[in-house]
């Protein structure tokens, strides 16, 4: 029986007569649309020449506008193409060839755009490019959106036009040239013909003019060493791919070491091949990330460094100048020895800051005949002159400078007498800063000048000779910003633009090569060397050299890191959340000391509650400057005797608050020397680091991480080196591989992705954490949260240190020990690393399990496995209760426990409009409570399919790439479809290397790992 009853919202329906009753139960919506506000009045409208077509064009987007706001929803005000441009595919990338020329990385590049938007860095995979980005050049895509940009310039603080910042510098030049003073021109290292042809021409206008070179991390000492040799100020240049055998001599080869790009040959001969490889010895005080690879590694302080220098001079060129005795004489016998026994095929090099040790590296290496030793096709990555500098920094507070235009340099910031150097801009009548940010200098100048990024700039690089690389721009410029080469243009009287100046110098550089093609590729190669000069005197070097005495006290070793580099990028939330390879440590900069140093001085560093980091505070003296409040990292494998401190934080000008983070260690570069001697004092309380990896050894865990010799690869069956593990099946023991927790279903009709990872050429560089970073929208969380372990990294680096000298002593001592009480003291013995130990980098994501534990236990099957091999996410379906985590053995998967894309608690690119221009629209931004983890890049994957379908065409041999496999230079990770039975990858599942992560567990991963393989 149906009821009478009546039911009313409101009292005021209870009136038969009102008015708003009857309005609101016939209009749905409450507030009228304003539909005039786009679409004008009647009488406007009526008078209106607009076709309909046209009308309909600019009307379609605004009706649909207005639904959306009826709706309630969130209104974003968005611009269609109503002419589309012809090169431009709506959902389709494009990319273009470039160079990233900063003054302190420089490499050829792609730039993959969406409807005209840099969003990533990709390498330039042409033959004979010099590529291979490190994570600092994957980041500097970034940096482009960065909020924080000088947006136009600026005088006396105050923004201006263009127009008035020339007519200012003008009148500058003309009154420095009436009066014969001085005018500087003070430029990073840019390596560009176009620049320095246009520099000459100012300099020819402006006799009184000098242009000087200054790099904030100095490589002096070798290019007065080439110079003296070869007559040039470059840097000899190695080619480590036909080296079998190298000995560092305190160079981080895989690091920042006259400018990086090192990584594709040295891990090319550093995989086993027909039984051979190449073998890599390490001398140095800090632990570096070649230090790390190497197959063995002499640690010892920078004045022993100098001296083992001198010994295995003697050794290879039959020399006898006497030198004091080492700590580790008799390895450095040995090592010279085996380089001796190389002869061509061996090298050795060295980052020495020391004229008379780099001397000593020509020698050594003409004598051995070295192949891998390129003196005639030198660098030209390091060009600044530190002795010039110096006196600039005399001249300007003896008021003798008039004007000086600074560009691509900071030196308020980088300079160890930066105080001087800001006094003597004060003397200076004009001083001018072309900078990317008003950063320390461009505060203290007369003229702040807005210079675009390098994705904005046009230029030309000569990283080497013989090879020369065009920059191009990616995006028009986004704010009013000029370049350098532009603005000499004007003041040299010119009204020719720089784009037409540079083709002129690109012609003339190279011939038969079109413009085109040179833009299109991005670079060209040109028939030059440098004549050599062996006759020179090295006799003297040695004698000079090996008088060195060695260090009373402590010896500070300054350093880049492998994120932040001189410190350029500092704003960048990429790299300030970037774990360093070697500590796991980030938003950070920290004195690294050893562990017997740090007994003495009573330093520690200690794990609480949550799980976080602490450690101690110094302060640390060099020359009379005291830097307060340093942290302390007690680092496996720092030579005794030495501390170590990076460059590139502790910077304030122009950083969101969130960066401002570490302490300035140029402040102790005196005299551009990385080597100081340094006085160091505890002070109060407890520094909170922000670290990833807390296990400190492998602790015998065999099934993570399988290694071996040569020796015993070479002559010992697989089975003895790769073991096999063995479950239980009918009682019997079998292969873990042969048994199926569930049923299998046919994966060899389709593709079928697997991606591998060779552990003898993965280096731990990082660029493939960036990399995925940028490709798959993964968000910063911050210190706060980085420390309480919720980072969001898709992909990780572990860091394994032995705590035996080898880590096959780990696996005996564990395999010795016997009963509960034994095993247990035995592995809380093994948490405690060598003090000098075998390193070991293992990249994990998530493996993409065939049969995946994860998959089983979401109540919502949220997660689910694809026909092609890849774990899938379904973000919608996904409520958090984090099953799969928990369930997960690898550990891969990331939980967002807060909403990390705009909101001002995570004040990053994520939370302005400019920082959200990098995301990559085929990829969702996740929100709160959702599980996300690696996707294997299934939008790169599909898009390959897409295009070949597109094409008409199979998918090509090797084709398929994901964001890490595209971004590794040292060729560790190798992605295909292994149903192709002619990739790269399906070979390389069928070598006798190939193992799985924890096999014994059944989940038959899609990712496999290559046993790593020492060369003892």
């Amino acid at each position: 029986m149906a009821s009478n009853k009546k039911y009313w919202k409101s009292v005021e329906e209870l009136n038969d007569n009102s008015s708003i009753v009857e309005t609101l139960r016939n209009n749905e919506f409450v507030e009228e649309i304003p539909t005039d506000e786009f679409l004008g009045d009647k009488d406007t409208l009526s008078t209106s020449s607009t076709t309909r077509r046209d009308f309909l064009k600019y009307v379609g987007f605004s009706t649909a506008a207005a639904s959306l706001a009826a709706c309630e929803g969130p209104v974003i005000k968005s611009i269609p193409y109503v002419v589309q441009p012809e090169e431009i595919i709506p959902g389709v990338a494009d990319f273009y060839a470039t160079t990233i020329a900063d003054g302190f990385d420089f490499t050829n590049i792609l730039v993959k755009t969406r409807e005209g938007r840099p969003i990533k860095v990709e390498n330039n995979n042409l033959s004979n490019a010099l590529s291979g980005a490190n994570a600092r050049v994957h980041a500097s895509v970034l940096s482009l959106y960065d909020n924080l940009r000088l947006k136009q310039p600026k005088i006396e603080g105050k923004a201006v036009s263009w127009k008035a910042v020339n007519s200012k510098i003008t009148a500058s030049l003309e009154d420095a040239k009436t009066t014969g003073a001085k005018i500087v021109l003070l430029t990073n290292t840019m390596a560009s013909p176009s620049t320095d042809r246009l520099i000459a021409e100012f300099l020819t206008l402006n006799p009184s003019a000098k242009h000087i070179v200054y790099d904030a991390v100095s490589s002096t000492a070798a290019l007065d060493a080439y110079q003296k040799v070869y007559g040039e100020r470059a840097l000899a240049d190695y080619d480590f791919g036909q080296a079998d055998l190298i000995l560092s001599v305190g160079a981080d080869l895989l690091g920042d070491w006259q400018g990086g790009g090192y990584d594709t040959a040295y891990g090319m001969k550093r995989i086993p091949k027909n039984g051979k490889m190449s073998k890599h010895i390490q001398i140095e005080a800090n632990m570096s990330l070649s230090g790390a690879n190497a197959d063995k590694r002499i640690s010892l302080t920078v004045a022993e460094q100098k001296l083992a220098l001198v010994k295995i001079y003697n050794a290879i060129v039959g020399g006898a100048v006497s030198t004091a005795a080492t700590a580790r004489d008799k390895e450095i016998e040995i090592a010279a020895k085996q380089l001796k026994a190389a002869g061509a095929g061996g090298v050795l090099v060295s980052g020495l800051e020391d004229v008379n040790a780099q001397l000593l590296v020509f020698a050594i290496n003409q004598a051995l005949g070295s192949k891998a030793f390129m003196p005639s096709k030198p660098k030209y990555v390091r060009k600044g002159n530190a002795a010039e500098v110096a006196q600039l920094v005399k001249d300007m507070n003896a008021g003798v400078i008039h004007t000086l235009i600074m560009s691509g340099v900071n030196p308020v910031y980088t300079l160890p007498n930066a105080t001087a150097f800001e006094e003597g801009l004060k003397k200076v009548k004009t001083s001018v800063a072309f900078s990317m940010k008003e950063d320390e200098t461009a505060l203290h100048t007369t003229i702040a000048a807005a210079l675009p990024h390098y994705l904005e700039s046009w230029g030309d690089v000569m990283i080497r000779k013989g090879h020369y690389s065009v920059v191009q721009p990616t995006i028009r410029p986004l704010f009013d910003t000029r370049q350098l080469q532009d603005a000499l243009l004007v003041w040299n009287g010119s009204a020719t633009a720089y784009y037409d100046y540079l083709k002129s110098v690109g012609s003339s550089v190279l011939e038969g090569v079109s413009w085109n093609k040179l833009v299109h590729d991005g670079f060209a190669e040109f028939a030059a060397s440098n004549e050599q000069n062996a006759g020179y005197d090295y006799a003297s070097a040695a004698a000079t050299l090996g008088q060195t005495k060695k260090a009373a006290g402590l010896e500070l070793v300054l350093y880049t890191k492998t994120g932040m580099g001189d410190g350029q990028q500092a704003n960048n939330p990429w790299l300030q959340e970037f774990p360093d390879p070697l500590t796991r440590v980030s938003w950070d900069n920290y004195l690294t000391v050893s562990k017997s140093d740090a007994a003495s001085l009573d330093l520690k560093n200690y794990h609480v509650a949550n799980g976080g980091l602490n450690g101690s505070y110094v302060s640390i003296k060099v020359n009379g400057v005291t830097l307060e409040n340093v942290p302390v990292l007690i680092q496996p494998g720092q030579a005794v005797g030495t501390v170590g401190l990076s460059f590139g934080y502790g910077r304030k000008a122009a950083m969101k608050e969130e960066m401002q983070v570490g302490v300035n260690a140029y402040q102790l570069y005196n005299d551009f020397n990385t080597v100081q001697s340094v006085t160091i004092e505890k002070t109060k309380g407890d520094h909170e680091f922000a670290c990833v990896q807390l296990q400190n050894t492998l602790m015998g865990r065999g099934d993570i991480i399988k290694e071996t010799t040569l020796e015993v690869f070479n002559s010992k069956d697989v089975r003895d080196w790769n073991i096999i593990p063995m479950v239980s099946l009918d009682h019997q023991s079998v292969p873990a591989s042969s048994v199926d927790i569930w049923e299998s279903f046919d994966r060899s009709v389709g593709h079928h992705f697997n991606l591998s990872i060779d552990l003898n050429a993965c280096t731990g560089c990082g660029a493939c954490v960036i990399a995925c970073h940028a490709e798959n929208n993964v968000p910063v969380v911050g210190k706060s949260e980085i420390r309480r372990s919720r980072d969001m990294h898709w992909l990780r680096i572990d860091r394994y240190y032995s705590s035996e000298d080898t880590f096959a002593g780990d696996v005996e001592v564990k395999v010795n020990a016997k009963g509960f009480t034994e095993n247990f003291n035995t592995f809380k013995g093994l948490e405690e690393s060598a003090d000098n130990p075998q390193v070991v980098f293992q990249p994990v994501m998530c493996q993409h399990c065939n049969h995946a534990p994860c998959e089983t236990v979401c109540p919502v099957a949220a997660t689910s496995h694809g026909r092609q091999g890849q774990n899938h996410m379904a973000y919608n379906r996904c409520v958090g209760t984090r099953y799969c985590a928990n369930n997960c053995p690898y550990k891969v998967r990331r939980f967002n426990w807060f909403l990390y894309n705009k909101n001002s608690e995570f004040d990053y690119h994520m939370n302005d409009d400019l920082g959200r221009m990098v995301l990559n629209p085929d990829v969702n931004v996740r929100s709160r409570g959702v599980m996300e983890k690696c996707s294997m890049c299934i939008q790169m994957t599909q898009a390959t399919i897409l295009t070949a379908k597109r094409e008409g065409r199979a998918v090509s041999k090797d084709e398929f790439q994901t964001a890490c496999s595209a971004a590794c230079s040292s060729g560790a990770m190798v992605f295909g479809d292994v149903n192709d039975k002619e990739s790269v990858v399906a070979k390389l599942v069928e070598d006798d290397r190939m193992y799985h992560l924890l096999e014994h567990i059944g989940t038959k991963p899609n990712v496999f790992y290559h046993v790593k393989v020492r060369n003892n």
